[in-house]
């Protein structure tokens, strides 16, 4: 929810005014969430939302087995495509996946797939590039 977002990253706003508003929002809801929300504005912490909603993901995701990538291909892929992609890469790697999937032309073909700081170019611009450095160095 954008409106959301912007009330609760507003550092202009005034805590009480973003309390009141999550606790008419949140009224009749989980109360577990609804708190932790209200620390978060408590604290000042309500703009960061969204990145710890995504360490928790990673967390729960890292907990559970599953590992989180990005998987960057030259054109976009069918689902199918990924899916079938995305389980040779699990049969590899003997975990789940759990893949955001972008495109980026400039790769020309291939695929680069990035989980945490470990990156795997497979793609054509990635061997033009490595192919440029051994004929630089020779």
């Amino acid at each position: 929810m954008p409106e959301l977002r912007g009330l609760l990253r507003n550092p202009q706003l005034d805590p009480r005014t973003k309390r009141a508003a999550l606790e008419d929002l949140l009224a009749g809801g989980d109360e577990l969430l609804r708190n932790f929300l209200l620390v978060l504005v408590d604290k000042n912490r309500a703009g960061q939302l969204e990145e710890i909603a995504r360490e928790f993901e990673r967390l729960a995701g890292r907990h559970e087995g599953v590992v989180h990538a990005e998987l960057t291909t030259a054109v976009e892929l069918s689902d199918a495509d990924a899916k079938e992609l995305l389980q040779q890469i699990e049969r590899a790697s003997g975990q789940k996946i759990m893949a955001t999937r972008s495109v980026d032309p400039d790769l020309i073909g291939g695929i680069v797939l990035q989980v945490g700081s470990q990156r795997l170019d497979a793609s054509v611009r990635g061997r033009l590039e490595r192919l440029r450095r051994e004929l630089a160095t020779a």
